[in-house]
């Protein structure tokens, strides 16, 4: 009986550290990134008593001592992704694990709530300390960091297409509206004046936004399909701003022998319609967005159009998950005997990224209810055990005081 007193504490402490595992589990539900646990009962000592003999056998008894809380078990299912539209939000889906790092420790995470701090580093989300970490060429781990990223460099036109037709009946067409880029992004708004000559021989006279002719001439020539000439396709001037480094911009009135660009037919001086097909450069871009595509390479778009990839995430993957060990906010830590690699998304059996997304937790809620009634139902076993044997200990105890 009090072998069964024993017993009957065994489950409940067993089962009270069951319960506390559920709690936490319904507790991180939507704690994005967590891998839920599941707690492991394991029996205790047996305990053995030899009886005798009985033909030619020992006979004996194997009484067990109850059971323990042995340890937990981490399920690392994957848990649903979910967009979230934040940029610096980022899942894993598949294998493998967010590096992360502080001045003396190496953290990892599937929870990819990260942020920018002000020294431009990528973190985790209300945690500057806890750097997140990209793996360059050569395999070293370093931060991620767009300090210097922040703008766009200007790229200076360097060629204007036109296209669309050019009548011999007309003795000039204004191209008004010429938005061209110099070498510090600035933009200047010219306007092409093509003067006829003769026959299918054109000049190019090129204005500045103050009306002020700023390069004249060229020798444009159609053949007699209209088709701009090899070697007098292209009209080229210098565009000098204040105080600023010169450009080259090429006109170019289209492929010799194609109709692809600018062509030259006979008719109605309406029948000209010249226009800009196309204008290469770019003004100063300002960042706009910053997120990870599918190979986890840092992508940044600017205002300008431009965009850009810079470093690419570090992702760990582990012989033995279980030997991770959890230290909340979503961070494990790995002892030193775990047996590791190192790589880029999508590489060596890792996961793809998913940007703008969140993982979340893989904690599957009925799951934990039927998992809480067997808990509860097994508490309420080792209570009832125990009030069942202090009652026969009650009773033994009345009969033994009867018979003084």
């Amino acid at each position: 009986m009090f072998g069964a007193i024993y017993t009957g504490m065994s489950g409940l402490t067993a089962f009270s550290k069951g319960l506390d595992t559920i709690s936490n589990n319904v507790a991180n539900l939507n704690t994005p990134g967590y891998k839920g646990s599941e707690f492991l009962f394991q029996d205790l000592f047996y305990q053995y008593q030899l009886l005798g003999e009985y033909n030619n056998q020992t006979v004996g008894t194997n009484i067990g001592r109850g059971v323990e809380a042995s340890n937990t078990y981490l399920m690392f299912a994957q848990g649903d992704v979910r967009n979230t539209g934040t940029d610096t939000d980022t899942a894993i889906n598949g294998n493998g694990f967010f590096v992360l790092k502080d001045s003396t420790t190496t953290y990892y995470s599937r929870g990819g709530q990260f942020r920018i701090n002000n020294d431009g580093a990528l973190v985790l989300n209300g945690n500057d300390d806890r750097y997140v970490m990209a793996l360059d060429q050569n395999g070293n781990l370093q931060q991620i960091n767009i300090t210097g990223l922040k703008t766009a460099t200007p790229q200076a036109t360097t060629l204007v297409k036109l296209q669309n037709i050019l009548s011999t009946a007309s003795d000039r067409f204004e191209v008004p509206g010429v938005n061209v880029y110099d070498v510090a992004g600035s933009t200047h708004t010219l306007k092409l004046v093509i003067v006829h000559q003769d026959a299918n021989n054109w000049t190019v006279e090129v204005q500045d936004e103050n009306a002020q002719v700023i390069a004249t001439g060229g020798d444009i020539r159609f053949n007699g399909d209209g088709t701009p000439t090899a070697g007098y396709n292209q009209f080229q001037f210098t565009l000098t701003p204040d105080q600023l480094d010169s450009s080259v911009i090429t006109i170019d009135f289209g492929d010799p022998n194609s109709y692809s660009g600018v062509r030259s037919l006979s008719g109605s001086v309406d029948a000209t319609n010249v226009q800009v097909a196309s204008v290469d450069g770019r003004a100063v871009g300002a960042l706009t967005s910053v997120s990870f595509d599918r190979e986890g390479y840092l992508t940044l778009v600017y205002s300008n159009g431009q965009s850009e990839k810079s470093s690419r995430l570090a992702l760990a993957m582990f012989d033995d998950l279980q030997g991770l060990k959890q230290v909340g906010g979503g961070l494990f830590l790995a002892d030193q005997q775990q047996t590791f690699s190192l790589s880029h998304p999508t590489d060596q059996g890792m996961g793809e990224i998913a940007g703008k997304s969140l993982e979340l937790s893989n904690v599957e809620l009925t799951q934990q209810f039927t998992d809480l009634i067997v808990v509860q139902r097994g508490y309420q076993a080792s209570s009832q055990i125990l009030t069942a044997a202090n009652e026969m200990i009650q009773q033994l105890i009345d009969t033994l005081n009867s018979k003084r």
